[in-house]
């Protein structure tokens, strides 16, 4: 049957023109509404995606700089102390004087273990803003992989929606020998 429909084609030139033309008509009968719908489909998608790329930039640079301002006013305020005491410290030595040179060798010792404890405390801040940016990271990477799999869920959603190439060809086959039969009727 497939050679009847090429014959068909080769002995009416003006017969397979008309085939070809109610082919096509019937392709974009059967298929231009399906193309039509995937296009703003994926053009829907990809302006959801755009958008939440967007959104979740901007909340990370939002949480950012909110944990960089909180870091940046708690060193301040750390070394406001650190300078207080110091100054607090420098002026009771310089009171106290002779007697007092005792005193102030603790107050030395206690001004060592201050500024290890700013050292630790300095250190424990540096940690926690690791941590919190590693942690922000992995959330980021997280709602990246979770938009990953929504596009790829679409995906799939689009192509099992998709009719397949075997079934286009039966379907193609089928019209034409229908129509090399009505041709022939004729």
């Amino acid at each position: 049957m497939p050679e009847d429909i090429g014959r068909a084609a080769v002995a009416g030139g003006d017969g397979a023109t008309a085939t070809e033309e109610n082919l096509a008509k019937v392709r974009d009968i059967l298929f231009g509404s399906q193309m039509r719908d995937h296009e703003r489909r994926f053009a829907r998608i990809e302006e959801r995606l755009a958008r939440d790329l967007n959104d979740l930039r901007d909340e990370t640079r939002k949480r950012l700089d909110s944990l960089e301002g909180y870091v940046k006013k708690e060193v301040q305020s750390l070394l406001d102390r650190v300078k207080g005491e110091s100054a607090q410290r420098a002026e009771a030595v310089k009171e106290l004087g002779q007697e007092l040179r005792e005193s102030g060798k603790a107050m030395e010792k206690r001004a060592s273990g201050l500024e290890d404890l700013t050292t630790q405390t300095q250190r424990d801040l540096r940690d926690a803003l690791l941590e919190q940016s590693k942690t922000l990271r992995d959330e980021i990477q997280k709602g990246s992989r979770d938009l990953l799999d929504k596009l790829d869920s679409a995906s799939g959603e689009l192509r099992s929606d998709k009719a397949d190439r075997s079934s286009l060809a039966a379907l193609f086959t089928e019209m034409a020998m229908r129509l090399s039969e009505e041709d022939a009727e004729q």
